[in-house]
């Protein structure tokens, strides 16, 4: 008996061995997908590298008044500027493939009724971040340009390194792209019973005061008026998000 249970423990040692021998070239895989989805979206980038950085990342500074001023200070830094675009436009195009190769990879831990939502949140959480990143070009970064264009004494020219002016513009589309994924962050958080609609509501008060502090904290300026933008539609975020609270309570009820 002693024997068979030694046989039968060392099976067992073997087949957990190679589930997690398994798990590990199951991720491995998954990275190696996701590295040559973010290559390719780096070579469409490339494609249209012109048109991105002029019309695009460029454009903002070229619309305050007075114009911003843009300078190279490196040898190789429109160089290495380059770089970093291509490899963010790429992690950006890709971005649809790298959250379906994490939800794939994860999907063995989710229950049967719950991997048929994997395309609905892959797509859901794509709309969310992209959603971000153009509210924040197109209504964050004008109002914050401006500000920094037109503050300050007229005896001092304003002339931006080009480096830190990319910094600085993308630094504040990814916060606003992490930020409008709050409502897959309370869906997430409502499925493994962590969050409950009834405590979104009664700590409302709470939440308006937390958005604006981070509103002040995430705007990438100090100006009123771009906290003011970002608080707006944290607090939407906020209603939103008690509303996917409520609706995915009530599915797992359903599924008890």
């Amino acid at each position: 008996m002693d024997e068979k249970e030694g046989i039968n423990n060392e099976q067992d040692h073997d087949e957990s061995e190679m589930s997690f021998l398994e798990h590990l070239e199951e991720l491995r895989w998954r990275i190696i997908k996701s590295v040559l989805g973010i290559l390719a979206g780096a070579v469409i980038a490339g494609i249209f590298i012109n048109f991105i950085m002029d019309d695009i990342l460029l454009r903002p500074a070229t619309n305050t008044i007075p114009p911003l001023k843009l300078q190279n200070i490196k040898p190789f830094g429109q160089f290495t500027l380059y770089m970093e675009v291509l490899f963010f436009g790429g992690v950006l195009i890709s971005l649809p493939n790298l959250l379906y190769q994490l939800w794939k990879f994860i999907e063995p831990a989710l229950k049967p009724n719950e991997r048929k939502y994997i395309s609905s949140v892959v797509i859901f959480s794509s709309l969310c971040f992209i959603s971000g990143i153009v509210f924040s070009y197109f209504v964050l970064l004008p109002t914050a340009l401006s500000f920094f264009a037109t503050f300050g004494s007229s005896s001092v020219e304003n002339i931006i390194a080009i480096n830190e002016y990319f910094s600085f513009i993308i630094s504040a589309m990814l916060a606003a792209g992490l930020v409008f994924e709050l409502p897959m962050v309370t869906f997430f958080l409502s499925k493994i019973g962590i969050l409950k609609p009834e405590f979104m509501r009664k700590h409302r008060k709470h939440a308006v005061i937390l958005i604006l502090l981070a509103a002040g904290i995430l705007t990438p300026s100090p100006d009123i008026t771009s906290q003011l933008l970002l608080a707006g539609p944290l607090f939407i975020l906020y209603e939103i998000s008690i509303f996917i609270c409520k609706l995915s309570q009530k599915k797992s009820e359903q599924n008890l």
